[in-house]
């Protein structure tokens, strides 16, 4: 079926069968005005930094104006300990060390992921245990296949868990977390801090339109992987400064505070990787505007 037609056909039924068959929803943890960019809690997936160590990602973020950051999985640590990955396995000396740069630097952890989360309760706990640890607002997963164990965990620990999607399509039908009407479907009825991670990205790579997929998760988006690129449908499409490409950012920004999202709002900047400082900045400063 074509996806612009299904897209169409769908996005009120199922947003509107969401809210209604959602439970009364339950209050996100919050994060605070101090780190917001004129009303956005925006900064760095630090995965736009990934050739570099956590420190210096979080002093990149620092530097292009973000106020947030967002960790992934199995980066170095720092140049004075490059043989030390940062996860969900850290130590607490290690979980401390990392506070305190945060706090130097003037940066917030919201997130971590994208990380698999096991469908079995000691490996789960430990992903949530490392999150309570940062204070953290929310983990990023394509975990699908543990939402049951996902949802206990989000109620006892009250730590939102966001859906991430990567490029997909039907010719490829194992992979499904692409879509947004499966991730609707999949958090609909679910505890409310259960939704999705919109990489806008990603769905402008699956030919999906940003804006068309950010309506079909309405009042379930947790967090963003906010991206402009430079083409529509191309795998190869590369990132661009927010409003110089085809994702139609300032109209993401209206639907997301029409939608009263009170998420994070990652830049995760692929491209330019070695020096993507001054491109993230004119993200920020995107969002800065915004509304002005």
């Amino acid at each position: 079926m074509n996806l612009k037609f299904r897209t169409t056909l769908c996005a009120v039924a199922v947003t509107a069968f969401a809210v209604l068959s959602s439970p009364s929803a339950t209050a996100q943890p919050k994060i605070p005005d101090e780190y917001k960019v004129n009303g956005w809690a925006i900064g760095c997936q630090a995965y736009t930094f990934n050739r570099f160590t956590v420190f210096e990602a979080i002093d990149k973020t620092a530097a292009a104006g973000g106020k947030v950051i967002e960790f992934y999985p199995g980066q170095k640590l720092s140049k004075e300990e490059p043989n030390v990955s940062w996860d969900h396995n850290a130590s607490d000396e290690t979980i401390a060390k990392v506070k305190a740069k945060l706090a130097q630097s003037g940066v917030k952890a919201v997130n971590y992921g994208v990380v698999g989360i096991p469908n079995d309760e000691v490996g789960a706990r430990k992903i949530f245990d490392f999150a309570k640890k940062l204070g953290l607002r929310a983990v990023t997963t394509e975990s699908a296949e543990s939402i049951n164990l996902i949802e206990k965990l989000v109620k006892e620990y009250d730590i939102c868990v966001a859906f991430h999607n990567h490029p997909g399509s039907y010719a490829k039908p194992e992979y499904k977390v692409w879509d947004p009407l499966y991730i609707a479907g999949l958090v609909t009825g679910r505890d409310h801090r259960i939704g999705a991670c919109a990489d806008t990205g990603h769905w402008t790579r699956s030919g999906i339109k940003p804006l068309e997929a950010l309506r079909i998760l309405s009042g379930r988006i947790i967090s963003s992987h906010l991206k402009d690129l430079n083409e529509l449908g191309k795998l190869d499409a590369h990132d661009v400064p927010y409003g110089t490409g085809v994702g139609t950012i300032k109209e993401c920004l209206d639907e997301l505070k029409k939608q009263g999202f009170e998420g994070n709002i990652s830049i995760e900047y692929e491209y330019n990787w070695d020096n993507s400082v001054p491109e993230v900045t004119k993200c920020i400063d995107f969002v800065k505007n915004y509304g002005k």
